[in-house]
């Protein structure tokens, strides 16, 4: 049976990151964000590939033969953009006005960078005409990779949430962390899979999940902040 490559990747790479971001909008349930806000910042977030791709081919071409180096920068641009799309798409604008809404940001532009990036490793596998191969990296980006960037944006979310009512040198100071953190977490798991093998894919995965766990507890402090 034929198949557009194209249509196929974009279905695979956007609608699983829309389960994961309607699972997380579920957790701001009280008090939403506007559609059209959540749109933009999942738009930015899929922008956000396209601008950092270049950036990590510099990397790779400034410092060859330094792979560990290359993925640690990596991480840290991958998560610097993600940022970046979360606060031009909703963290700076007037919507921004309770603890958990720079959380919900987080994951919303994280949810975006998944989808475009999931849409271009999906693609690849298809453009050969390996349906089966193209459609195992979907199911395996969905459940890894797609969630290492929630949890890891979720991170930096967190530090946004918790200091979203100290003073504007504090909140930039959290910011700082959150993002150290995240690329930190983000980097651990690539390299990991890299030289462990699969120990260390085991590892990786575990992390996530626990994190994931962690970003749902998060979720619960941080809205009993905005309660308080």
């Amino acid at each position: 049976m034929n198949f557009d490559p194209f249509i196929f990747a974009v279905l695979g790479g956007i609608l699983p990151a829309l389960l994961w971001l309607l699972f997380w909008l579920r957790e701001d349930w009280r008090n939403p964000e506007p559609n059209v806000v959540i749109l933009r910042t999942f738009l930015l977030g899929m922008v956000a590939v396209a601008l950092v791709i270049p950036l990590q081919k510099a990397i790779a071409s400034a410092i060859p033969g330094l792979l560990a180096l290359q993925i640690v920068l990596w991480a840290l641009a991958e998560e610097a953009f993600k940022f970046g799309a979360a606060w031009f798409g909703g963290i700076s604008s007037r919507e921004d006005n309770e603890p958990v809404d720079p959380l919900v940001y987080m994951l919303t532009a994280a949810t975006g960078f998944t989808a475009a990036e999931n849409t271009l490793f999906i693609l690849g596998p298809l453009l050969g005409h390996d349906m089966a191969q193209g459609v195992l990296t979907g199911n395996m980006r969905f459940i890894g990779a797609s969630l290492l960037h929630v949890v890891s944006s979720g991170i930096l979310g967190g530090f946004l949430a918790y200091s979203f009512y100290k003073s504007r040198k504090r909140r930039m100071r959290a910011a700082m962390k959150g993002l150290f953190w995240a690329a930190l977490f983000h980097a651990s798991f690539n390299l990991l899979i890299l030289y462990r093998g699969d120990t260390g894919l085991t590892a990786a995965f575990v992390a996530v999940w626990i994190g994931a766990i962690g970003l749902l507890w998060t979720f619960e402090r941080v809205k009993a902040i905005a309660s308080n």
